[in-house]
């Protein structure tokens, strides 16, 4: 869902970062898709960091992400897409604010000012996406969120722009989804067959 509000050509003047309290629980790589984020938006003069920026950072910089779609020939449709947003069907994401029903149902951030997320610079449902993927990692009993765990969010917000572009390069979220899970239920059973050192002088233990 896509709210119209005051048009200005100028960039996100601010830092924007998610919520303070969630950069320890994402894992290096999904902060460096995160800061990927963020510098796509400004360079293209955004007015906020979207979900579909998330899509773009994860598919560019996150191997694991990529590799939960159906080949690389639908992996190079879906980044065909994005890199198209500033023509064609992209060009009313500069005049709108992303919003979606997964935006609405997240709290305000500890400090802000509103609850849609614009204080940040990030959207609502950006905003939410990222909650939501620490969320998950956390009922795996993860301490951090991987890229997975966001492209998993994304897949399922049915009104987010991450999800049209998803659709428009003929990807199925549903099926998109299901790869996913596949893919965190083998690297979960992985890990719990091998040790992990907590440190150097201390005993391993199983996870």
């Amino acid at each position: 869902m896509h709210h119209p509000v005051p048009y200005s050509p100028q960039p996100l003047g601010q830092p924007a970062t998610p919520r303070a309290e969630l950069t320890p629980f994402l894992t290096p790589n999904l902060m460096t898709v995160v800061t990927g984020a963020r510098r796509r938006a400004l360079r293209d003069g955004d007015r906020q960091i979207d979900t579909a920026h998330l899509l773009h950072s994860l598919v560019e910089s996150d191997p694991e992400a990529g590799s939960a779609f159906d080949g690389g020939p639908q992996l190079a449709r879906v980044l065909g897409y994005l890199v198209q947003r500033s023509i064609g069907y992209g060009l009313r994401w500069q005049r709108s604010e992303e919003d979606s029903g997964a935006g609405r149902l997240l709290p305000a951030p500890r400090g802000a000012t509103s609850q849609d997320g614009r204080s940040s610079g990030w959207s609502p449902a950006a905003a939410a996406a990222l909650e939501a993927a620490f969320r998950r990692a956390a009922e795996r009993g993860e301490p951090q969120a991987r890229g997975l765990d966001l492209l998993a969010v994304l897949a399922a917000d049915p009104e987010s722009r991450a999800v049209e572009v998803l659709r428009r390069a003929g990807v199925d979220p549903v099926a998109l989804n299901s790869r996913i899970a596949a893919r965190i239920s083998a690297a979960t059973a992985g890990r719990e067959e091998r040790h992990v050192p907590w440190g150097e002088g201390e005993p391993s233990q199983q996870v």
